[in-house]
């Protein structure tokens, strides 16, 4: 092959890195107003609260949980990819509490421009985090694509009684952060070309990370409510447990926990699109109480690719459940609640709200 100038990476054949590619939350509100609610009474968990995934009841004892995940490439290496987008794939059973079982792949690939060499490892690195979730590929569907796109439909069970959703936060909970935060700059950077190895090292490795040790330990801890942290960023994700909930969510800004070097990206032109649509979707629900330090409240709206599980659990056991999570190799867990959460006393909006 002969060539002049720069050889094409695999991040190139994407106009945006990972989750940070996803449709803004009130785009999305509007179109799922047009769906009719379903009167279905298997359908245990539909899309009303705007939840991790669905849940379709097929007797007293197993009902199934599914979810689709897919996304642009957000590192250089296509065996990474592919672990990433597994291990994202996932992630969202585990935040129902429920067990992956199957899944297919999803792949948007330019065989026309590119050898499949990259697919290979792509959908070998998916693989090998499947594995690891003792998860099982049934197959996949392939369409000629200008990006790449790679992901999953995945179905999992779980018993009709002990579904987790994001809706059931109870005042007096605290809320606990299973990963660290600051994914979406740190890619960025790096499809830049500015991002230091050692920083790309540690969001990869926490992007790798199944939810599945985290799933458990929250089972363990008797969790009320649980979901993850992905496009929409914490500041969504907790936005819509709290109106799921009907309960004001409370944030310690200081006791968010950030990837190694981080910090040092959290500013332009290292923001995404989603940084700023995220902002948008809580401003008119969002109280900041202080002067915050402007560079956390980035790391608030940041879209987040494979992100850590968002936890509603009893104050009592919140110590409990951070100590397990370290116990289990969750070394960035960590209690993000200054105070326990409050029933909002006007039964109007909800909010989640972010302190000094």
């Amino acid at each position: 092959m002969l060539f002049f100038g720069r050889k094409k990476r695999l991040i190139d054949y994407a106009s945006c890195a990972g989750w940070a590619g996803k449709l803004p939350p009130q785009g999305l509100a509007q179109v799922m107003r047009q769906l009719h609610r379903s009167t279905d009474p298997n359908l245990l968990v539909g899309t009303e609260t705007g939840d991790d995934a669905g849940v379709y009841r097929l007797t007293d004892e197993i009902a199934i949980v599914q979810t689709i995940d897919f996304f642009p490439p957000v590192v250089n290496d296509p065996y990474v990819y592919g672990q990433i987008a597994a291990a994202n794939s996932l992630s969202d059973i585990y935040a129902m509490g429920g067990t992956p079982r199957t899944v297919l792949n999803l792949v948007g690939f330019p065989d026309d421009k590119e050898s499949l060499d990259w697919l290979a490892e792509i959908v070998r690195g998916g693989e090998e985090r499947l594995q690891a979730a003792s998860t099982v590929i049934l197959g996949g569907h392939t369409v000629r694509d200008a990006e790449i796109k790679f992901g999953y439909a995945a179905t999992g069970t779980i018993h009709p009684q002990r579904i987790l959703t994001n809706s059931a936060a109870r005042p007096g909970d605290k809320l606990v952060l299973t990963k660290a935060l600051g994914t979406g700059f740190v890619t960025t950077a790096h499809r830049a070309g500015h991002c230091p190895e050692d920083t790309l090292a540690s969001a990869v490795a926490n992007m790798i990370q199944l939810n599945d040790a985290a799933k458990d330990a929250m089972l363990a801890a008797g969790a009320h409510a649980a979901t993850d942290i992905t496009g929409f960023g914490l500041a969504g994700h907790a936005f819509a447990m709290a109106k799921g909930s009907g309960a004001t969510i409370v944030l310690d800004l200081p006791s968010l926990p950030l990837l190694p070097g981080a910090e040092k990206l959290a500013h332009r032109p290292y923001l995404t699109r989603a940084s700023a649509t995220n902002a948008a979707y809580v401003a008119d629900d969002l109280h900041v109480e202080g002067k915050p330090d402007p560079t956390r409240m980035e790391f608030f709206y940041d879209a987040q690719t494979s992100g850590g599980l968002l936890i509603s659990v009893p104050a009592e056991k919140a110590d409990a459940l951070v100590a397990d999570l370290h116990a289990r190799g969750i070394s960035k867990a960590a209690s993000i609640t200054p105070r326990d959460l409050s029933r909002d006393q006007a039964g109007e909006a909800h909010s989640a709200a972010s302190r000094e």
